[in-house]
């Protein structure tokens, strides 16, 4: 049973029943989205439409980590773990794994993190 709606409450996005959910799989990436889509509004919501949309599709801006960094343990699952750059240029990167139809977000740096240097 749904909540009675609110005068001036958001409209949610439905999604496409070929779409992928967006998920945070840690406080820390939520603190990281927020950053960046305050600071790098519109390439976010580019990167929000490809990763509901593509989020397994290798580009030069999305692609799995290689190595040690290539894998993510999750509740006794191992997942692929993947990053998107939300600029082509830009330092920032996301790191997230898919489990079904939803994509998580593990990591969100606001600058290009050590690790990968």
């Amino acid at each position: 049973m749904m909540a009675a709606a609110k005068k001036g409450e958001l409209v949610p996005r439905p999604p496409r029943k070929t779409e992928y959910e967006i998920r945070f799989a840690t406080s820390e990436a939520h603190r990281g989205w927020r950053d960046l889509v305050a600071t790098i509004r519109n390439p976010m919501t580019e990167t929000w439409d490809f990763l509901t949309r593509t989020p397994l599709s290798t580009t030069p801006t999305n692609y799995p980590l290689r190595g040690a960094l290539g894998v993510i343990e999750r509740g006794g699952a191992t997942h692929e773990r993947w990053q998107h750059k939300p600029t082509a240029k830009g330092t920032a990167r996301i790191w997230f794994y898919v489990d079904e139809r939803t994509v998580f977000l593990e990591q969100v740096h606001t600058n290009h993190p050590s690790e990968t240097k």
